[in-house]
């Protein structure tokens, strides 16, 4: 007879594995089924995240910006160094030491909280008599029953039709972590997150990077003003990107070659080593069996759920890449406490107007709330302040002023609308200005905080104070 439980998480990426933390800790009984496996066939729980995205990714562009950093950024620090070679098979091995590290600690919380772990996939079998069976494969080759499931299965990178993932000349972002040896010539098509980031790692590590976009505007969801900024600088650091193109036949060979339109129609041809391809991410529902228990999908394939995360079918949930709202890793774990929460009887929390935004380029991009663009076009009266910097002491003194804190707060309250930061550690600056909105703070709260000096967090507050035109130091 199949075991029991009080909730069966499905996936374990950053959604899941927090579902089932977070629900063992409320004193249910929780299983967690996962199938991703590492290069021995063992278990690698963290789902995409953790083994072929944000973890890896985080890893390769420190290592490559620290190699960048000794080529042409020590000298202006009296700091000579000569003889700089690449060792990549260090660096790769150094992503995966971290990846593992990763892996293993998920691992040893699932034994802490008393998380059931079971290695495989799952799928539907049926409902009966308030619970679902969820058959597992091997290597667990196992079955359970669950109350409550919660399924957070993920996302898929997206193929060209006709176009598959080889993962040796047409990659993916799970190819595009562990190229052998730095191309010669590297070609991105897609110029969001995963494209920039890849092709910034690449780039620096040597390869000649050209990436192609479709839409006419660079980061045409961040603010105007912020991605008028970004792409400067991208393209003074070498990056080569061209927007507007319309992609045509692409063949594999010895290398890649890519017939594309550009933005005044005229053809073009791009021969590259090797192509990734960054066109957006699909949900993950392949081998669940959804129909098997009538879980409803939407058009466009995602698990239909409501503002709760509740599917059509009682007691199954969903959160993650796998429903709607952003792709994120930190939306998914909000989801997954506050999926845990409601399950236990408690008012679970998601507010997706404060979900922060984070491109970890250098320099980083990062938001949250509303553009300045999308202000205009729904008509809100609004104030905006910015502060680059080049005004910073603290950046003058790391050696990297550029970039700027942009804040839009409303016209007549002065609540905070949005903050927008191009520029060093703006991934990590940013977490003021969510918790400033979470709050419904005023730019004026933020500018009489006293901040430490020097720290690159006075841009904050001279961007609020600039709101009301009374930043001092620029």
């Amino acid at each position: 007879m199949a075991k029991h439980f009080d909730v069966v998480v499905i996936g374990g990426g950053p959604g899941g594995y927090i579902a089932a933390i977070r629900a063992a800790q409320l004193g249910m009984s929780v299983a967690c089924v996962d199938a991703w496996q590492n290069a021995k066939g063992g278990p690698a729980l963290g789902g995409t995240c953790t083994n072929v995205g944000c973890i890896p990714s985080k890893a390769m562009l420190q290592s490559s910006e620290h190699f960048e950093h000794v080529q042409h950024g020590l000298a202006e620090h009296g700091v000579e160094v000569k003889g700089v070679k690449l060792n990549l098979a260090q660096m790769l091995g150094r992503k995966d030491t971290v990846v593992k590290q990763n892996n293993d600690g998920i691992q040893y919380l699932f034994k802490k909280n008393k998380v059931t772990f079971l290695h495989g996939r799952a799928s539907f079998v049926n409902a009966d008599a308030g619970a679902y069976e969820i058959a597992i494969s091997a290597p667990a080759n196992d079955s359970v029953t669950g109350k409550h499931i919660i399924v957070a299965t993920g996302s898929n990178p997206r193929t060209f039709p006709d176009l598959p993932f080889d993962e040796q000349l047409i990659l993916s972002n799970t190819g595009a972590l562990d190229i052998a040896s730095v191309p010669k010539k590297l070609g991105v098509i897609g110029a969001g997150v995963i494209g920039l980031e890849m092709g910034s790692v690449w780039r620096r590590l040597g390869a000649e990077v050209t990436i192609l976009e479709a839409l006419p505007t660079f980061l045409g969801a961040a603010d105007e003003s912020v991605a008028s900024e970004a792409h400067k600088l991208f393209v003074k650091q070498g990056l080569a990107i061209e927007l507007g193109v319309k992609i045509g036949t692409i063949k594999t060979g010895k290398g890649v070659h890519v017939e594309y339109t550009n933005a005044s129609g005229a053809a073009q041809v791009l021969e590259v080593d090797k192509l990734i391809v960054s066109i957006g991410r699909v949900p993950n529902t392949d081998g669940l069996h959804a129909d098997a228990v009538g879980l409803k999908l939407d058009d466009r394939g995602f698990i239909a759920v409501d503002e709760h995360c509740k599917t059509n079918l009682p007691n199954v949930w969903a959160v993650g890449d796998v429903v709607r709202g952003p792709m994120l890793a930190h939306k998914a774990e909000e989801e997954g406490v506050a999926v845990a929460e409601r399950i236990a009887g408690q008012h679970g929390h998601v507010n997706f107007d404060t979900i922060p935004w984070v491109i970890y380029t250098s320099p980083e991009i990062a938001w949250v709330g509303k553009t300045e663009q999308q202000l205009k076009a729904s008509g809100v009266a609004y104030k905006a302040g910015s502060f680059p910097f080049m005004a910073n002491g603290r950046a003058r003194a790391l050696g990297d002023t550029s970039g700027l804190v942009k804040f839009l707060a409303d016209a007549h309250t002065d609540e905070i609308l949005g903050v927008h930061i191009v520029g060093p550690m703006a991934s990590e600056l940013i977490s003021e200005a969510v918790v400033a909105m979470e709050f419904r703070a005023s730019a004026e709260d933020i500018a009489r905080i006293c901040h430490a000096h020097p720290t690159l967090s006075e841009a904050t507050k001279e961007a609020a104070l600039a709101v009301d035109k009374r930043a001092l130091n620029f």
